[in-house]
């Protein structure tokens, strides 16, 4: 098992920026895919960005230029950094964690952009 702790999230207003951290802890493999899914009220889940094991990152076309996904140097550990935010980037933020067969999601984080 792999449990996942999100940190960051928020109220923020349009064009300001949030921080979002995953770390992961329990059966970790060290090839690794680390990310960030969102979902909006009403939406489905959808990628935000990702990083795999070889530091090949996807990410989303909305979210391209704006936010900035990357490992941390203390385990494993993933953040992702978000400028620029628009009220339609507001939703539940999810961390993932895969490795081989299996993956995991963390409990979400609200993010909430005001007008």
């Amino acid at each position: 098992q792999v449990q996942l702790v999100e940190s960051g999230g928020g109220l923020v207003q349009a064009g300001g920026s949030l921080r979002l951290s995953c770390g992961a802890s329990g059966n970790i493999f060290s090839a690794n895919t680390m990310g960030w899914y969102r979902q909006a009220p009403g939406k489905q889940r959808e990628v935000a960005a990702v990083i795999d094991p070889d530091y090949k990152i996807t990410y989303a076309q909305s979210v391209r230029g704006r936010f900035t996904i990357s490992r941390g140097y203390a385990g494993p550990t993933v953040h992702l950094d978000m400028n620029d935010l628009r009220p339609d980037d507001t939703g539940i933020y999810f961390c993932t964690y895969i490795a081989g067969t299996k993956g995991y999601w963390g409990q979400g984080t609200q993010v909430t952009v005001s007008y």
